[in-house]
């Protein structure tokens, strides 16, 4: 194998793994709020850094809200919450053309259950490669 290949080969691994990483990120909000928290902006950091990394890395939010609230409040809530971790990127340099932004609400909970530990985990970013 000749060193470009074995470059490409290096490079393509070092892509799965950003993908990988990116994948696993999660956030997680306060009750009825879209404010990201400092324990997480270093993992928004870690994002930001792998998406300057491989520039062909576009990306999926998706908020979501506990079941408290009605059905469209999380959704706007959701939205709000996805756009504030794009508007974090974004303002760390990523063109907000390689982020997209999806609100789930409470349709998609990380944790059954009908109190504060299962809230707590419901209300939540998921970041997702989307290429």
């Amino acid at each position: 194998m000749d060193s470009a290949a074995i470059k490409a080969r290096m490079r393509a691994e070092a892509l799965a793994r950003a993908k990988s990483e990116i994948n696993r990120s999660t956030i997680y909000f306060d009750y009825d709020k879209s404010e990201i928290r400092d324990e997480y902006r270093s993992s928004l950091y870690t994002v930001v850094e792998k998406m300057k990394e491989f520039s062909e890395i576009r990306l999926q939010i998706s908020g979501h809200c506990d079941e408290r609230g009605t059905a469209a409040y999380n959704l706007a809530l959701g939205e709000r919450r996805a756009n504030a971790a794009k508007k974090f990127l974004i303002d760390a340099g990523i063109s907000g053309s390689r982020i997209d932004t999806k609100s789930w609400g409470e349709e998609k909970p990380a944790a059954e259950g009908h109190n504060e530990a299962a809230w707590a985990k419901n209300r939540r970013d998921e970041f997702m490669v989307s290429n």
